[in-house]
């Protein structure tokens, strides 16, 4: 990789740069546009919902979203975008949300981030609980009061991080920016897999006055690699063959190895359909899965994860793919994770592929210092992080290669945020 990328990477961010970021204010240009005495940022698309509504909220910057998806065959915001927007009207106070009839339009007005009790919500079975937990743990680290807050639906599934990898892997990485281990945790409390969910976890977020900035260069070498395997409403002995295959491949690199086991039966397996239809290919929702997590001498943690189960509901309430009613083996799932795992401790850096959008956000809410972080590639993801985070919070940054290792060296400037409405007890 070190010979196809080049020594500066531009990518449209510029250079370091920081600026006083103040909440209240608004930086007027050609993407503003101004609806009787409110100024909304106008945009297009659906990409990069979730750091959009972020940052609006964080930057208290009202959004116009417009052509939505328009040429598409089912337009306009999808099932899981819609519960997402709900959700941060449940953990804010006075936002508002107007969508058009067609979907294809949405307003937006940030309210304040309130946190809360024993909040309840459902986040459908489009996707996975893990697309809602990294815009949910952002806004509760600035919220008024910490967060507790119940989650249902799917807890593992191919597309998103799995509720496993949040716990072993994404919290202990906010640890690094100041975030308090005290009142961060999260709990599964049953599992759901595609495609009919059921899986609950509990959330618990404490707030935070200010994210510090970090000087996480050294990646270490890898000294544990810890996991878990799931599954729910098929045999035990499917985890067993999923260890059996990851440790025939880590076995021969290192020693400490242990992948512990998590078997759901009955209520904690999910739901299950009562439908003729769907009770004969799809009506229980089996699956299982395993997640990993590498533990550097550093302190890193590289993760990666997978699930195996029937496709998940599409638009119309179908089967999104009926060719995946074959599983794919559970020996196979083993070796093909741990593999993967060990191509993602390959590239280098202190995060993987999956945590850089959200390193780059930690960083640039940080406080006004440079933050120094050693990245892999560049993932597709974390570059639109970065267009998103110059949108709103007028930051650029500098990337540089080091010759040496072939990684990327982030060199980040924070803003500054400081959280104004947190209570203080």
């Amino acid at each position: 990789m070190g010979k196809t990328v080049n020594k500066k990477l531009k990518l449209g961010f510029g250079v370091l740069k920081s600026c006083p970021f103040n909440r209240n204010s608004i930086v007027r240009d050609q993407s503003l546009s101004r609806t009787g005495k409110t100024t909304y940022r106008k945009l297009k698309g659906s990409q990069n919902l979730r750091q959009r509504l972020v940052l609006s909220t964080l930057a208290s910057t009202p959004l116009l979203i417009q052509e939505i998806r328009a040429e598409d065959t089912w337009p306009g915001l999808h099932p899981h975008e819609v519960s997402l927007l709900r959700l941060i009207e449940k953990v804010c106070d006075d936002c508002m949300v107007e969508i058009n009839e067609t979907g294809t339009k949405l307003k937006y007005k940030p309210g304040t981030v309130m946190g809360g009790k024993n909040l309840v919500h459902d986040c459908g079975v489009s996707r996975s609980i893990g697309y809602f937990l990294e815009p949910l743990i952002l806004l509760a680290l600035f919220a008024k009061k910490p967060l507790s807050i119940r989650l249902k639906g799917i807890t593992n599934d191919s597309k998103d991080p799995c509720v496993d990898t949040f716990r072993s892997t994404t919290l202990p990485m906010l640890k690094r920016f100041g975030v308090p281990s005290e009142g961060l945790e999260l709990k599964i409390e049953s599992r759901g897999a595609p495609p009919h969910g059921g899986g609950e976890v509990i959330l618990t977020v404490p707030t935070v006055e200010k994210l510090t900035a970090v000087n996480w260069l050294d990646e270490g070498m890898v000294k544990r690699i810890r996991g878990v395997t799931f599954s729910a409403r098929v045999s035990s002995q499917f985890e067993n063959a999923m260890i059996r295959s990851a440790r025939g491949i880590f076995n021969c690199l290192l020693p400490d190895v242990h992948i512990f086991t998590d078997h759901k039966a009955g209520p904690q397996a999910g739901k299950h359909s009562l439908s003729h239809k769907e009770k004969t290919f799809h009506g229980r929702s089996p699956g299982y899965g395993i997640s990993l997590v590498a533990e550097t001498t550093s302190g890193s943690f590289i993760s990666a994860d997978t699930a195996v189960s029937y496709a998940q509901l599409g638009e119309a309430g179908e089967i999104e793919d009926e060719e995946k009613r074959v599983l794919t083996p559970p020996e196979d799932v083993g070796e093909q994770i741990a593999s993967f795992l060990l191509e993602q401790i390959e590239q280098g850096g202190v995060v993987d592929l999956t945590h850089q959008g959200l390193l780059f956000l930690l960083c640039a809410l940080s406080e006004p210092d440079v933050s120094k972080v050693r990245i892999g590639k560049l993932s597709p993801y974390g570059i639109e992080t970065l267009k998103s985070i110059r949108e709103f919070l007028g930051l650029k940054f500098s990337i540089n290669q080091d010759p040496s290792t072939g990684t990327l060296i982030f060199l980040g400037m924070g803003c500054g945020y400081k959280n104004i409405s947190r209570k203080i007890s």
